[in-house]
């Protein structure tokens, strides 16, 4: 099957798959074509296939069996609940290009309070990357980002300038990221914050706890970040079951951060 130009390959895999499912042409439960033959069909690599297939799993609308493959869910949620973004896709919606700073790629023992997050024992060694991320060239935020020594020795320090670390361990290790955990709440720049940030000393800030998890559970990474006040707020939507318009709970449909010129 010939693919459009000018749409990613993933994402129109994505939708043919997912108008496939709506339309009855996979069954709940029924199991899809492998990986292989979708690749055959649609004249791209594996890695193209799982990322369509990543996204339909993050939806719930399939799920896959270790060495069995993937099946239509019989139990999808009336709505798309908040997806999972990384900093690179957030900025592209915004209109603008991202980039970062790497400003220490190092090992570390794991603080006390780390230990818990990451599902590993006190003082085992860690890395921590921190990262001045920009925006147009121009300071958005500043993160610090630890990870388990299993998935942080996968990352190639020289790439992390332009590619995230959701990408590299996505696209080149076949390791997704499929739940976040978020913690919002304000917190003010300290003297290293303002001059990396170029903001004055004790400007509020937006700071984002993020525990980042691939499939089975197991924590990929936790996250500290530093939004600056003045570039982005973020919006929640809220959408009523049209099905039920008698219902008062309004599920969360969306929540994004808008950043501000």
């Amino acid at each position: 099957m010939k693919l459009k130009d000018g749409i990613p390959r993933h994402a129109q895999i994505t939708n043919w798959l997912r108008n496939q499912i709506e339309i009855g042409e996979f069954k709940p439960d029924e199991k899809l074509p492998s990986e292989n033959d979708l690749a055959k069909k649609f004249d791209v690599s594996r890695v193209t296939i799982r990322r369509a297939l990543q996204s339909l799993e993050s939806e719930s609308i399939i799920y896959r069996c270790q060495g069995l493959g993937s099946f239509v869910s019989d139990e999808r949620t009336p709505h798309n609940l908040v997806r999972l973004t990384d900093f690179n896709e957030d900025m592209a919606k915004a209109g603008l290009k991202a980039s970062s700073v790497v400003c220490d790629f190092i090992t570390v023992e794991a603080p006390d309070w780390l230990s818990g997050i990451l599902d590993i024992e006190e003082g085992t060694k860690v890395i921590r990357i921190d990262r001045l991320r920009l925006g147009d060239g121009e300071p958005v935020a500043f993160d610090s980002t630890w990870l388990p020594i299993l998935y942080g020795q996968l990352l190639d320090k020289e790439k992390l300038d332009e590619a995230t670390i959701y990408r590299q361990l996505e696209e080149n290790y076949d390791i997704p990221i499929v739940r976040g955990c978020y913690r919002m709440s304000a917190s003010i720049a300290d003297d290293q914050l303002a001059s990396d940030l170029k903001i004055p000393k004790k400007s509020p800030l937006l700071l984002i706890d993020r525990t980042s998890f691939t499939i089975g559970g197991k924590a990929v990474y936790y996250q500290k970040r530093f939004y600056r006040s003045d570039k982005v707020i973020y919006e929640m939507t809220l959408e009523r079951d049209q099905n039920d318009p008698s219902s008062t709970e309004m599920p969360l449909k969306e929540f994004i951060p808008v950043f501000k010129s």
